[in-house]
């Protein structure tokens, strides 16, 4: 086991480098230094470049979001570094607070699923305070430099908006299209449950972006264009599941063709003239529908003006539904943000007590190892935060000994910027080995240091101490807590779906058109929570490994089926069964949870068919036997005879 746990620590991801992204966290980190070497003052420049951490949490984000996210996390930085400078006098309060930082930040991230290192970066900008001068009337001047610095970051992310402003929607969509056509390829293969699977995922990466980027009083024919062929590559997706669901093994090769050329063509940012479709014979109904949307598919992408008049429908939750939902008893989230900062709070208050040199860097190293979302991955990240700051740490010790110029010192910060965002997707001991001297840098580039051996073994001493408090407080602290709430959640997302299944095909409301997004957000929240809890669970030490590997496709069932009930309470269209017929469902739905909740076999039901929503009754079936299945491994041995 901890021969397989080192070893995982540094294994390294085959994910492509994010090439620009890191030049332009080199930029955004470097420009502040050097302005403030221009402008005669350099430790300000260091402290505005501090602002160039914002760079770290660009992703491929649509640029509406990216705004609004950068210029949140500036404000965030700014606020750590004005609240530490206030508080560094009193060791307790700023413990305290470093705490709160911590777990709010955790939270905040968490609920709002944004994706970046959460909360580690202002932990460390707080931190790093308590090393500098203590002079609380510095506060306002502090949080400015480093505002101003991240304007350059916040510049920089959105440089590209001027000459492809949909860019990120655009790589989305393609990798969506992309998806589908391996799907294709797959029908007939063992493959093909593993590619559903992610191209279901794709489907909802590809809403959640263009509802991210989508601005009601500014709906652009681009945008337009892309939202249609989300529409599209939905309709793609059914035909392809019904096509595997009626046995059909070698779909016509011509029409495989045909989707990967459609998909080519999305990565071209002016397609060439219009793709001439296949003229395939003897095709079934079902194959002749497929290829209809596959050539209205490529009319989009080539025609100058397509038919675009098409309204826009994208869903995007409240961000106060999303807090709240994050305060749910069985929600990971909040729980862990709790844990986070309690632990936190005291690995600072341990490093304020005792007489270590430079101290910050304990609550820092406990940090970084506590944002493993699972006990595994804390313990990952606890070998790799220790090994890849021992090199940095000799890293920067090197450069500091020889006192590079000032110039020098923003050209390095620029490097092991991109440095870090380059080899973060890899593997993160690679990415601390860049963040350390980074850090240490910014921090120490105005120090004298007189004693090389003694600030080198002080700070491996502190990053050892804060990762043990890290192991200990998630070890401590509801290490089972996943695994735990794992059959409640189960039993609670299949209740929220049964309730959404009686609201669009009872006959309670024929007249008038249903509002299903109180349970349509119910819905998504448990599936949410669930597979959160799902993944934590895994991670667990010890976990029953068996059980949970047999419990993934009925989760995965449950978003597929999640899926299509979203997909039927906003097509508009109602099916209305009998009320025997939507008892029965009704009745199948909760023998389903009390199964779960119980741990008992599941009974056998023979599900009713439901008009023209064909995929609903066939997901039900997939998760009756995937649920029968990992219920049997539970099951006392004379249950099962």
């Amino acid at each position: 086991m901890a021969t397989s746990i080192i070893k995982d620590a540094f294994k390294v991801k085959r994910t492509p480098f994010p090439w620009r992204r890191a030049v332009g966290a080199g930029l955004s980190a470097s420009i502040p230094v050097m302005i403030g070497i221009l402008l005669g003052n350099f430790q300000y420049g260091l402290i505005a470049g501090i602002g160039g951490f914002s760079s770290l949490y660009v992703f491929n984000e649509p640029y509406k979001h990216r705004a609004k996210k950068v210029f949140f996390v500036i404000l965030g930085l700014s606020a750590a570094m004005g609240l530490g400078t206030l508080t560094a006098i009193s060791p307790v309060l700023f413990a305290v607070l470093l705490g709160l930082i911590g777990g709010v930040g955790t939270f905040v991230f968490g609920a709002l699923k944004i994706q970046g290192p959460a909360s580690i970066f202002f932990v460390i900008i707080f931190a790093m305070t308590s090393a500098m001068e203590i002079n609380p009337n510095d506060a306002l001047l502090r949080a400015g430099l480093v505002a101003m610095g991240g304007t350059v970051s916040w510049v920089v992310a959105m440089a590209g908006w001027f000459t492809d402003p949909y860019h990120p929607e655009k790589k989305s969509i393609y990798r969506l299209y992309a998806t589908l056509s391996a799907l294709l390829d797959s029908i007939g293969t063992a493959k093909f449950n593993e590619m559903k699977e992610k191209t279901l995922f794709s489907l909802q990466d590809a809403e959640r972006t263009l509802a991210s980027g989508y601005i009601s009083w500014r709906s652009t024919d681009s945008f337009k264009r892309l939202y249609v062929l989300k529409e599209l590559a939905h309709g793609i997706w059914m035909d392809l599941l019904e096509l595997e669901a009626e046995g059909k093994t070698e779909p016509p090769s011509e029409m495989g063709t045909f989707l990967r050329q459609v998909t080519q063509s999305l990565r071209k940012k002016h397609p060439a003239t219009s793709i001439t479709a296949p003229a395939i014979k003897q095709l079934s109904t079902l194959e002749e529908r497929l290829l209809a949307n596959l050539v209205e598919a490529n009319a989009v992408i080539h025609e100058s003006f397509p038919n675009l008049d098409q309204e826009v429908h994208l869903q995007k939750q409240p961000i106060i539904k999303k807090f709240a939902d994050a305060f749910d008893k069985n929600a990971v989230v909040f729980l862990t943000s709790i844990r986070y900062a309690i632990v936190l709070g005291l690995a600072a208050l341990i490093a304020f007590s005792f007489e270590f040199d430079r101290s910050y860097w304990i609550p820092v190293s406990c940090g970084s190892v506590m944002l493993g979302s699972t006990i595994i991955s804390t313990f990952h990240r606890s070998i790799q935060r220790s090994l890849g700051t021992l090199f940095g740490i000799l890293v920067a010790v090197v450069i500091l000994s020889i006192s590079p110029a000032p110039v020098v010192v923003a050209l390095l910060i620029a490097m092991f910027h991109f440095l870090t965002e380059t080899f973060m997707v890899r593997n993160y001991a690679f990415a601390v080995t860049f963040i350390t001297p980074n850090a240490i840098l910014i921090a120490e580039s105005t120090t004298q240091i007189q004693n090389v051996s003694f600030f080198a073994s002080a700070r491996i001493t502190d990053v050892i101490i804060g990762c043990i408090i890290g192991i200990l407080g998630v070890l401590l602290v509801g290490r089972h807590s996943a695994s735990s709430r794992l059959p409640h959640l189960l039993a609670k997302t299949i209740r929220s779906q049964s309730q959404l299944f009686f609201k669009i095909f009872s006959d309670k409301s024929v007249s008038v058109v249903e509002d299903y997004s109180r349970t349509q957000n119910k819905m998504r929240t448990n599936l949410n929570n669930l597979r959160t809890v799902y993944n934590t669970s895994l991670g667990e030490i010890p976990n029953d490994f068996d059980y949970l590997t047999h419990l993934s496709p009925a989760i995965f069932s449950l978003e597929q089926l999640g899926y299509f009930l979203d997909t039927a309470a906003v097509s508009g269209g109602r099916t209305v069964l009998s009320k025997d017929e939507t008892a029965r469902f009704v009745y199948f739905f909760e023998s389903m949870a009390q199964s779960i909740e119980q741990q008992e076999l599941l009974e056998t039901f023979d599900i009713p068919h439901i008009p023209e929503h064909t995929q609903i009754r066939q997901e039900l079936n997939t998760l009756q036997e995937t649920l029968t299945l990992s219920l049997n491994k539970l099951a006392k041995p004379e249950e099962r005879e």
